[in-house]
């Protein structure tokens, strides 16, 4: 059995920056693709990045610039590095494992103005 679990959520003002975790834990193989998305009060899940097995990336349009997905093999981690954050990135933010269709609990960021 696979979990995930986010971690590194907290509350930062505009402007500043935030790098969440993304552990996997059980029967995985450590380069497997992974996504991370949000979903903000009141609105849809929104794509957010993405990594693949060979370490290619995508990001929403929205978001290029700021945010960078990496991940750290030995460690079966991935990182969602946010920077320059603003009031609108405000979410739950979740990471998937496509293969599985399985997310993590998410973790809140909270951006004041």
């Amino acid at each position: 059995q696979v979990t995930l679990v986010e971690s590194g959520g907290g509350l930062v003002q505009a402007g500043g920056s935030l790098r969440l975790s993304c552990t996997a834990s059980g029967s995985i193989f450590s380069n497997w693709a992974m996504e991370w998305y949000r979903q903000a009060p009141g609105k849809q899940r929104e794509f957010v990045a993405s990594i693949t097995s060979g370490d290619s990336t995508n990001y929403a349009d929205s978001l290029k610039g700021r945010f960078t997905i990496s991940r750290d093999s030995a460690k079966n981690t991935v990182y969602l590095q946010m920077n320059s954050l603003k009031p609108e990135d405000t979410a739950v933010y979740y990471c998937r494992l496509p293969l599985r269709n399985l997310r993590g609990q998410g973790t809140q960021v909270t951006v004041s103005s």
